[in-house]
C-alpha cells in the first residue's frame, strides 16, 4: 500500500519531468511550427496598438510602450527562458506644429514635413522671401552662396547627397551660414515625403521643413522666372531625452559561451503603424521563439526587439555599446530582421560579391547558407546592399561580429508603403513573411547546432572594444548615390539622412 502511495505521488514529477525532456531541434521540423497564421495574429495585434495609440508605435510614444507590453508579455510565459527589459535613454522629437505657405496665395498651404531634430521658429513663425539656393553640388558649400542674397530669407533647395552633413543637414548648413533664416527642401524623388533626419541638434541649423518634389519643382518655377514670391514658415519641435526600452529574451539550456543572437526593431515612424517596417521582422522573431523553445539547442540563443531604430539604430547601438568585454567573446553572430513581408527575398551581401562591402569574416557563410536555402525552395535571391541603416550596423561596426540579414526592400517597387500612413495590416504579404520566416528558422537550426564550428569566433580586444564604443555606426555616405540608383530608401539612422 505504501509503495503504491509513493508511486501515485512520484507520478506528477515524473510526468513534469519527461514534458521537459526536448529533441535536437533539426530545420524541417523548425520551418514546419511556422505558420502563416501565428505570423499574421502578431501583425494584427501589432497595427490594433497603433490604431489604439495615435496611429503609430513610434519611440517615446504610448503605441511603443504598449508594443514593448505586447512583445514582453508573450515571451516571459516560455518555460525556463529568462526575459527582461533594458532601459536606456534616446533623443526624442515631436513636431507640435508646422505649416508652410505662400503669401496672398488663396488655398496655398502646402504639405510639409517636420526634419527631426529641427530648431522651431517662433511661435507665430517667420514670413520672408523665398529664395533660391545654389543647385546640385554647389550647394554643399556656404562659400557658393557668395553673391546670393539669402540674409534673413527662406531659402528653397533640391536634396541632394553632400560630402559632408549627408542629403539633409548638407543642405541646410549651408545656407544657414550664408544667414538664411528658414531652409525648405524639397525631395528629389516623386514618392510622399515621410521622413528624414538631420542627425543631431545643432547651432549650425536653420529651421527647415521637407516638401514634396512636384511642390518644390513647381516654386522653383516661379522663383527662376522672376516672380517675387513671399512665403510663411512656422514650426514648433520638441527635442528631448525619454527612457525607451529593449526586449531581451533568452532560450533554455545551450552553451552560455557561444551565443547566436537575432534582433529586430520594435518601433515604428510617427507616420505609421510600421506592419511591414518592422512589425514583420518582431511577429517573425515571436513565433521563431516560441518554435524554438521546445527543441534543444548545443547553442545558446538570445533574441533582440530593438528600442528607436527609426531615430538612430538608438536601441542596438546602447547594447552593443554596453556590453562586457566577456560577453562580447560569447557572441558567435547576429542575424538581423527588418522589413521581411514585402518585396524581393533579399539577403545580406556580406561578402562583397554584389555591392563591394565585405562584413567580418564567417558572415559569408550565413550569406551562403541562405542563398542555398532560397534557391532550393525556387526563389530568387536578390543581394542586399549593406548600409548601416538598420540594427546589424553596431554588431558590425562596434563589436566586429559577423551577421547576416534578411530584407525586402524599401524601393517603390517593393514596398510603396514605407514610412507611410498606409503600412497597416493591409500592407504586408503574408506568403512573402513566411517564406522569409521559415528561412530564418533554417538558419537558426542550423547556427544553433553548428554555428560555432561553421564561425570561428575572434576575441576580442579589450583596449580596442573601449576606443569604438562611441563610433558612430550610421551610413556609409559615399555609398549613397548607389543605394538610391538601386531603389534603396532605407540609409541609414532608419530614416534618409
Amino acid at each position: 500500500m505504501r509503495n503504491s502511495m509513493v508511486m501515485a505521488a512520484m507520478l506528477p514529477l515524473a510526468a513534469r519531468v519527461m514534458g521537459t525532456c526536448k529533441v535536437k531541434v533539426e530545420s524541417e521540423k523548425l520551418q514546419a511550427d511556422i505558420k502563416t497564421e501565428g505570423l499574421m495574429s502578431h501583425l494584427e495585434a501589432l497595427n490594433e496598438i497603433a490604431l489604439a495609440h495615435g496611429g503609430n508605435r513610434a519611440f517615446g510614444l504610448p503605441g511603443y510602450a504598449a508594443s514593448v507590453d505586447y512583445v514582453y508579455g508573450l515571451v516571459s510565459q516560455y518555460p525556463g527562458a529568462q526575459a527582461w527589459k533594458q532601459d536606456l535613454p534616446g533623443l526624442y522629437n515631436s513636431v507640435e506644429s508646422i505649416k508652410f505657405k505662400v503669401v496672398d496665395d488663396e488655398d496655398s498651404s502646402i504639405y510639409v514635413y517636420g526634419l527631426t531634430y529641427s530648431p522651431s521658429t517662433s511661435a507665430e513663425g517667420l514670413t520672408a522671401a523665398l529664395v533660391l539656393g545654389p543647385e546640385g553640388a554647389a550647394g554643399c558649400d556656404a562659400a557658393n552662396y557668395a553673391g546670393l542674397d539669402v540674409q534673413d530669407k527662406i531659402v528653397l533647395v533640391q536634396r541632394f547627397r553632400c560630402p559632408t552633413g549627408g542629403t539633409l543637414a548638407g543642405r541646410v548648413k549651408p545656407a544657414k551660414a550664408a544667414g538664411a533664416a528658414a531652409v525648405i527642401v524639397y525631395n528629389d524623388t516623386p514618392a510622399k515625403v515621410t521622413g528624414g533626419t538631420l542627425s543631431e541638434p545643432s547651432d549650425d541649423l536653420a529651421p527647415c521643413g521637407f516638401i514634396n518634389e512636384a511642390d518644390g519643382l513647381a516654386l522653383k518655377e516661379r522663383i527662376a522666372a522672376g516672380e517675387s514670391v513671399t512665403a510663411h514658415f512656422q514650426q514648433t519641435q520638441t527635442i528631448e531625452t525619454r527612457t525607451t526600452q529593449n526586449v531581451i529574451l533568452e532560450l533554455e539550456g545551450g552553451d552560455e559561451e557561444n551565443v547566436i543572437m537575432l534582433g529586430a526593431h520594435l518601433d515604428s515612424v510617427q507616420a505609421g503603424p510600421g506592419i511591414n517596417d518592422d512589425g514583420s521582422g518582431t511577429s517573425l522573431l515571436l513565433e521563431l521563439s516560441k518554435a524554438l523553445a521546445k527543441y534543444k539547442t548545443k547553442n545558446k540563443v538570445r533574441f533582440a526587439w530593438w528600442a528607436a531604430e527609426e531615430n538612430g539604430l538608438v536601441g542596438s547601438k546602447h547594447y552593443c555599446a554596453n556590453l562586457a568585454t566577456a560577453d562580447v567573446d560569447r557572441l558567435v553572430a547576429y542575424l538581423n530582421f527588418d522589413m521581411v513581408a514585402r518585396g524581393y527575398f533579399g539577403v545580406a551581401d556580406t561578402g562583397g560579391s554584389s555591392h563591394g562591402s565585405i562584413a567580418p569574416p564567417g558572415s559569408e557563410v550565413i550569406e551562403q547558407l541562405w542563398v542555398e536555402h532560397f534557391e532550393a525552395q525556387g526563389h530568387k535571391v536578390t543581394p542586399a546592399v549593406l548600409t548601416n541603416g538598420s540594427d546589424y550596423a553596431a554588431f558590425w561596426q562596434v563589436l566586429n561580429k559577423p551577421f547576416g540579414f534578411l530584407h525586402t526592400g524599401t524601393g517603390q517597387a517593393q514596398d510603396p508603403c514605407y514610412h507611410q500612413e498606409c503600412d497597416t495590416i493591409e500592407n504586408p504579404d503574408p506568403e512573402t513573411l513566411t517564406v522569409n520566416a521559415k528561412a530564418a528558422a533554417h538558419m537558426l537550426a542550423i547556427l544553433s547546432m553548428d554555428g560555432a564550428e561553421l564561425i570561428p569566433k575572434t576575441p576580442v580586444n579589450p583596449f580596442m572594444f573601449e576606443n569604438v564604443k562611441t563610433r558612430s555606426v550610421g551610413p556609409d555616405l559615399i555609398m549613397i548615390e548607389e543605394l538610391e540608383a538601386l531603389g534603396e530608401r532605407h540609409l541609414g539612422c532608419g530614416h534618409e539622412v
